[in-house]
């Protein structure tokens, strides 16, 4: 299973805005050349993520990208799943209808857990932990290129 493409760029657009000042706007082809994502490809990413309620997108001279709540109450599973839908495994964590094993299957049980791992950690996971992260990592790297000599 992989997360689509989609899924990651819009990770990365809401994990951007999420790190603007409270309220700031992030023009849309600022958060498409910085986050080396294809302009039309993240317009229809923002699309679908103010739809769903995530992000507040405004055309115009004052316009742009923020988020619609608060990061911490953003979780990655949140954006994943308005990209591509409930996040599933394997067909047969999609209920005993779904597979003609499931009754006598000795995997069903392990494809059952480790689906409510997965979602469970990506349920836990809100914008403003990454966004704490990402501070921490560009830190650390730029801490190690100054240790470095030239």
């Amino acid at each position: 299973m992989e997360i689509t493409r989609q899924a990651d760029y819009a990770v990365r657009a809401v994990l951007h805005v999420a790190r603007l000042a409270d309220g700031t706007r992030a023009p849309t082809s600022a958060i498409a050349q910085e986050q080396g994502i294809p302009l039309p490809f993240l317009a229809k990413i923002i699309s679908q993520l103010a739809v769903a309620g995530i992000v507040d997108a405004m055309r115009g001279a004052s316009g742009g990208v923020r988020l619609a709540r608060s990061p911490s109450d953003i979780t990655m599973l949140d954006v994943i799943q308005v990209i591509d839908g409930p996040v599933a495994l394997n067909r047969c964590v999609n209920g005993t209808d779904a597979c003609p094993y499931t009754p006598s299957c000795p995997m069903h049980e392990v494809w059952c857990d480790a689906q409510a791992d997965l979602v469970k950690r990506l349920s836990s996971t809100s914008f403003a932990d990454l966004a704490v992260r990402a501070e921490v990592l560009e830190r650390q790297v730029t801490e190690e290129a100054q240790a470095t000599p030239a």
